[in-house]
């Protein structure tokens, strides 16, 4: 192993019994596990790194499903104490930009996005202002009433901006690498 003395000498050391193995891409002959260094390594899809789910397809469906159902969760788990109060809509808002959009928003940053994830993504926050306002399934409210009631963007342009900054910091970060003046 590389740096393996150096690493030993401070006191390190490989726990196998942690040690995980992903290879990208999909492919349906990989092993179940692999030997390192003669030991046995397990093969894993898919695991959580700092809070986002790294899966073998390198796409970003796996993660957004799973934020996804931590925040119907999270919605779910306030329905009683907090959106069936007469808390003022306002204030409902607040805790819900404060609350619950950043476990869904968390790395999204990085996500790469298709058609359906976008449909999904708009049909969880559609979902979740509807409880947030007490609107039950039944009844018929269109979905752009809600938006201009609460004045929030859609869950997907918030995604966007992110995005958009987060290249923009990058860029400035490769620019200032350069020296080179920005136009």
């Amino acid at each position: 192993m590389v740096g393996g003395s150096e690493a030993a000498s401070l006191g390190f050391e490989v726990n196998w019994q942690k040690t995980k193995v992903q290879a990208l891409g999909c492919r349906e002959d990989m092993p179940l596990t692999i030997k390192v260094q003669g030991q046995d390594v397990v093969v894993v899809k898919e695991f959580v790194y700092l809070g986002s789910l790294i899966h073998s397809s390198t796409g970003s469906t796996c993660d957004i499903s799973r934020r996804s159902a931590i925040t119907r969760a999270a919605m779910q788990s306030l329905e009683n104490q907090i959106w069936r109060s007469r808390l003022t809509i306002s204030s409902k808002l607040k805790l819900y930009n404060t609350c619950i959009l950043p476990i869904f928003l968390y790395g999204s940053d990085c996500w790469v996005i298709s058609e359906m994830d976008a449909r999904k993504i708009d049909a969880l926050d559609q979902w979740c202002l509807h409880m947030l306002l007490g609107i039950k399934w039944y009844q018929f409210v269109w979905d752009d009433d809600v938006r201009k009631l609460t004045k929030q963007p859609k869950l997907t342009a918030i995604i966007q901006s992110r995005q958009l900054t987060l290249y923009g910091h990058i860029m400035r970060i490769v620019v200032h690498a350069h020296n080179m003046p920005m136009t």
